[in-house]
């Protein structure tokens, strides 16, 4: 299982990093300083070893998720979790990950389609119903709509066409989409919170 392991890691590292086609087994290998029989030994080829590194990435963030502040612990303190996060994350992520992931590796890209609907959407119009609870969300919005909403507008940052990686930094765009997505909910009393909770943070 340690070997499993190591190899995933760094498979997740160098797919981050330099895109998922363009690195190779041999890549892998030598990164993890073993063998490229080794890795066959534990996944039957990349596509296999793709898929595990691909799921054990997404149960990761499912953890992530479960450590942000609570909905009990304030509505704001929850989505500056959010936002910190959302930085790390996104900090060493190659754009093109996700392009490719939906081009070339549908079995993975079914199973962030399940994560999305099963965890982040769910997630997003917990968070509003509590928003609007503390009178910090408008609360003539629709749950559902703008939860897909949000979804549609993380995922239109791994476009290249639309927003070429040499042009846009991934952090600095999630960060300003997020924002942009919160001011348009915010009560004032939200706006003002948010604000304050940022500022403390920083």
């Amino acid at each position: 299982m340690e070997t499993r392991n190591k190899i995933i890691e760094t498979a997740t590292e160098q797919f981050m990093r330099f895109g998922i086609r363009s690195v190779t087994m041999d890549d892998i290998a030598r990164q993890a300083g073993i063998s490229k029989k080794t890795i066959y030994q534990e996944f039957t080829d990349k596509n296999h070893l793709v898929f595990e590194t691909f799921a054990a990435s997404l149960d990761q963030d499912k953890c992530m998720m479960e450590t942000f502040p609570k909905l009990t612990d304030g509505i704001i303190e929850h989505l500056v979790g959010v936002s910190t996060y959302m930085r790390k994350r996104f900090a060493d992520m190659n754009p093109l990950v996700m392009n490719e992931l939906q081009r070339y590796f549908p079995q993975c890209w079914q199973l962030f389609e399940d994560f999305k609907q099963t965890h982040i959407v769910r997630e997003v119009i917990t968070v509003l119903e509590k928003g609007k609870e503390e009178g910090f969300f408008r609360p003539e919005i629709n749950n559902e709509i703008i939860a897909l909403l949000r979804m549609e507008q993380m995922m239109i940052t791994f476009d290249p066409i639309k927003f070429p990686p040499s042009k846009y930094n991934m952090v600095d765009l999630q960060i300003e989409i997020f924002e942009h997505f919160l001011y348009g909910i915010f009560t004032e009393k939200g706006r003002e919170a948010y604000l304050k909770q940022k500022n403390e943070n920083q």
